[in-house]
């Protein structure tokens, strides 16, 4: 049996809106997601026994039952349970480069990579539907993360429409290393402020636009695809982490389309070429001179799981 490396990728919200609140405690949403090239590596290898192993080169990351990949391979066993008695468990190793605690979906790619790794080395044959469905009762993100690209997401986020791929855009981000935002924290506070108040959801809907952006998208209207960038949960993430708006406001103020993604606290802009993205990320070191700010340079890909190597 073969052991697999697979690339998994980061995602960025392009568009956030949050249409109602469900009675389950999640919420109705309507979002864009974009894959970008910023990865991490999972390596993936049959062990001779049913246990599930996992390791991980990031302090900050689980390296028990709560960790997200390692409930994917469990959700595997407990699914297929005659495949791990004929093939064995498995021994997953997570090399970390997508920030934690970043919003930028790492647990949930990573989980996504186990889940299509598994899929290969068990021989299961799953489509990528299939493996969807697996990926919803992981988490909102996770059936995203395994087929990736540019998609319109709805429902809670697990409801996948195909968009035109956008290829050409890189993307700078910025993420303080000591700050993390709490999703559920973020999503509660909207609830309660946006959308138990009947004043505040009309202002609020005359702000957003999703059908513009799904016709820049189509028309691959770079510039108005920046101009329409949208993130509801950016209205009470924004107030409490002034750091957070501090990075978006210089982004913009370098002439850059810029955004908090998901609950944040990464902040991402949007640029048309490798060399104006490293110029950005250079004047962002000279505006925000803090050595706990991290900066990286990404592109848009075309899809999020990638084997990198194989071996026997």
């Amino acid at each position: 049996m073969h052991s697999y490396s697979l690339m998994a990728s980061a995602k960025i919200n392009l568009y956030l809106e949050i249409i109602g609140a469900r009675p389950d405690g999640y919420h109705d949403l309507a979002m864009v997601l974009q894959s970008i090239d910023l990865a991490d590596q999972i390596d993936l290898r049959p062990l001779g026994t049913n246990a599930i192993h996992l390791h991980c080169d990031h302090p900050e990351v689980p390296q028990d039952e709560s960790n997200l990949a390692y409930k994917a391979a469990a959700l595997m066993a407990e699914t297929f349970p005659d495949v791990l008695a004929k093939y064995g468990g498995v021994e997953i190793t997570i090399q970390k480069r997508i920030p934690v605690g970043a919003g930028l979906a790492g647990g949930s790619t990573n989980a996504a990579a186990v889940l299509v790794g598994l899929n290969l080395m068990w021989n299961l044959k799953l489509s990528d539907k299939q493996l969807q469905d697996l990926g919803s009762l992981l988490g909102s993100d996770v059936p995203f993360c395994i087929v990736g690209g540019t998609k319109l997401a709805t429902g809670r986020g697990e409801c996948l429409s195909s968009l035109p791929v956008l290829d050409d855009f890189y993307v700078v981000l910025g993420k303080y290393r000591s700050l993390c935002v709490s999703t559920a924290w973020a999503y509660q506070t909207f609830r309660h402020q946006y959308l138990t108040n009947e004043l505040a959801r009309e202002n609020r809907q005359q702000e957003v636009c999703l059908e513009k952006m799904m016709s820049a998208i189509k028309d691959r209207n770079n510039g108005q695809i920046g101009q329409l960038l949208h993130n509801d949960l950016e209205r009470v993430v924004l107030p409490e982490y002034p750091q957070v708006q501090q990075l978006r406001d210089e982004f913009r103020g370098l002439g850059c389309a810029g955004m908090m993604s998901g609950s944040g606290p990464t902040v991402f802009a949007l640029t048309n070429s490798q060399t104006q993205a490293q110029q950005v990320l250079e004047s962002m070191k000279i505006a925000i001179p803090d050595p706990d700010l991290d900066l990286w340079v990404s592109k848009f890909r075309d899809s999020s799981i990638r084997v990198s190597s194989l071996t026997k």
